[in-house]
């Protein structure tokens, strides 16, 4: 037994620069984020922690909130129903808070056994191979033309990726976004595996089908949340599926495994999402990766992070770490949270192409509560 006797939930903020509120590039521009971070102590003495990145948004803080008080006074080691019993707390908003507590309880026993996260998943792998997967496009000189995002595949091939993913205009212009894929794949794609993701901008299925169509031409490896259902309709992607050939990756909008399960069973999707901040945390993660396993598929984990190598590091049937979300002129706007060496920022990649996996206890990572705390805005404490 090892009883959680307090939850601490962490708000704070930080500032990135040159970059707006849709995190598309604009010189001089300034903007304030907030984020948060989660400690969970037991009465033996045993400490998890865990900082999200990209998936600390408010949104994700309410849930965590609400589900907090759930697990205190319980066992911190017994993961599997305390996932069940979060997960149900939450079934009406999408378990959005189930998964960051489920990240700092994994921290939580791994540091208590002196191991990785990672070989408590039965890791194999050392370093993940990435893609760059980069911002939306501007209309400030970053990434404001194709031969600007070819441009900057070029650079990013420079540093050793050998995958690039296209987030593109948020107008959502079907024939400028099939005129990006077209030129890139003339530019780079004989040396570098390219998907795109529109993030569901194009207006209509008649302009899915359009840069579906180019895709097929320019032999990209996915096509991501075309449309605007927000990634969410079966049918339509479907529908989708049977009229082109380019392998479709859906289910990012679409909460843990049995969810997942119908998008497959349902053949409206060819490559499965997963993202330990939104899917249930680690648990829900590797349940995901089994899921597509038994189907024969492959999972593709969103976003950036250590539980995200750590994943990435115990599943087979995954291809690429996503590299969320760089720019040629702008720094990747994570939180500057690590005291340690880990990094997600676009220069730290290897010349293989390929981020290293934590090997420290737990996590692997030491988070900078100091930093946290010189920008705390509030500390809710559950005990």
């Amino acid at each position: 037994m090892s009883r959680i006797r307090r939850v601490e939930v962490h708000e704070y903020t930080f500032d990135i620069e040159n970059l707006d509120h849709h995190r598309a590039y604009q010189p001089g521009a300034r903007l304030t984020l907030s984020n948060f971070g989660v400690r969970i102590l037991t009465d033996d003495g045993s400490v998890g922690e865990y900082c999200p990145q990209h998936g600390g948004k408010k949104a994700h803080l309410g849930q965590v909130l609400m589900a907090a008080p759930q697990i205190v006074g319980r066992n911190a080691l017994e993961r599997a129903i305390l996932y069940d019993d979060m997960k149900r707390a939450l079934r009406q908003l999408g378990f959005l808070g189930v998964g960051h507590l489920d990240i700092a309880l994994w921290d939580l026993a791994a540091r208590r056994y002196g191991v990785s996260v990672g070989e408590l998943l039965g890791a194999y792998r050392t370093r993940v191979p990435a893609y760059a997967s980069t911002t939306h496009g501007d209309r400030e000189g970053a990434l404001s033309s194709p031969e600007h995002f070819a441009a900057f595949a070029e650079q990013c091939h420079d540093l050793g990726f050998r995958a690039f993913k296209i987030h593109g205009w948020n107008e959502g212009d079907a024939r400028e976004e099939a005129a990006n894929v077209t030129h890139l794949a003339k530019s780079v794609g004989d040396r570098m595996t390219l998907m795109i993701d529109p993030a569901c901008q194009l207006r209509t299925f008649a302009d899915a089908l359009y840069v579906g169509r180019a895709c097929d031409d320019a032999n990209f490896f996915w096509y991501e949340d075309p449309m605007r259902d927000g990634g969410v309709s079966m049918q339509a992607h479907r529908k989708l599926r049977q009229m082109i050939r380019t392998p479709l990756l859906i289910t990012e909008h679409v909460r843990g495994v049995e969810a997942k399960a119908d998008w497959i069973v349902h053949e409206a999707t060819d490559f499965v999402r997963a993202d330990p901040d939104m899917d249930l945390g680690i648990t829900g993660t590797m349940r995901i990766a089994h899921l597509a396993d038994a189907f024969g598929l492959d999972v593709e984990l969103h976003g950036c992070g250590p539980a995200h190598r750590l994943c990435m590091a115990a599943i087979r049937n995954t291809n690429y770490y996503e590299l969320a979300i760089v720019n040629p002129k702008a720094r990747n706007p994570v939180p500057p949270i690590y005291r340690s060496d880990y990094s997600d920022q676009l220069e730290d990649v290897g010349a293989d192409g390929c981020y290293p996996v934590p090997t420290g206890p737990g996590l692997g990572v030491d988070y900078d509560w100091d930093f946290i705390e010189r920008n705390r805005t509030a500390l809710h404490v559950f005990e």
